[in-house]
């Protein structure tokens, strides 16, 4: 604690991800659009990145998808200089799957230390392939199952 909450593709779920970290009483600052440059200025010890591409998120913030990837890319190098944990978080299930999710959630996945997914996110096990033997993964039924390994990780 504390952590820092942004986006690997600027997916509306961060705001979901903000109500759990609420509901788990664990504090944390959020940034969609956070620059590697920024993270050790915002005092966390923990990043969490929500996995999500969406091209509405992307066409608000005025990013594209090859800008996102590498600020995706930096920020998590920036991370692991700073020696920080990482948590992937992919909350918004089947849904927000897809090629353009897919992109984000492979550039980011390995270099996480743990990774929550919605179980139906993770049907044709995509994400458990990517975590591999390194990268402990829970599944939950839905977002609002993740507010219990949130609070464990942050014990």
């Amino acid at each position: 604690k504390p952590a820092i909450i942004t986006t690997a593709g600027q997916s509306a779920d961060i705001e979901m991800v903000k109500t759990v970290f609420e509901r788990a009483a664990i504090p944390f600052k959020a940034d969609a659009q956070l620059k590697a440059a920024a993270l050790a200025a915002a005092g966390a010890k923990t990043l969490v990145i929500v996995l999500g591409g969406s091209t509405k998120g992307m066409g608000a913030a005025g990013i594209s998808t090859d800008a996102e990837l590498a600020r995706t890319s930096a920020l998590l190098a920036e991370a692991r200089k700073l020696g920080l944990t990482v948590i992937g978080l992919h909350v918004g299930g089947e849904a927000r799957r897809g090629q353009l999710s897919d992109v984000f959630i492979q550039a980011a996945v390995p270099a996480c230390h743990y990774v929550i997914v919605v179980a139906d996110g993770d049907k044709d096990g995509f994400i458990t392939k990517l975590c591999g033997t390194k990268v402990p993964i829970d599944k939950v039924e839905r977002t609002s199952k993740t507010v219990e390994p949130i609070q464990k990780a942050f014990k």
